[in-house]
């Protein structure tokens, strides 16, 4: 539960980093090639439902012209 003394960030500068990543997003160079992408999924029971447990990795090859 959120509440008043949680040292977050502030909603403007999140906002302004979530459009940051975006604009870097689409000003990349499309060099960057994945070499390998695994993804390990588990699910779990709990009391308070089913739990989805998901883990990521990816690989990249980024070329940088000179």
């Amino acid at each position: 539960m959120h509440t008043p003394d949680d040292n977050d960030k502030p909603l403007m500068r999140s906002l302004g980093e979530f459009f940051g990543h975006v604009w870097q997003g689409v000003k990349t160079d499309p060099a960057k090639k994945v070499v390998r992408r695994e993804e390990e999924i588990e699910t779990r029971d709990t009391k308070d439902g089913k739990v989805v447990l998901r883990r990521t990795i990816i690989e990249e090859v980024e070329v940088k012209k000179q």
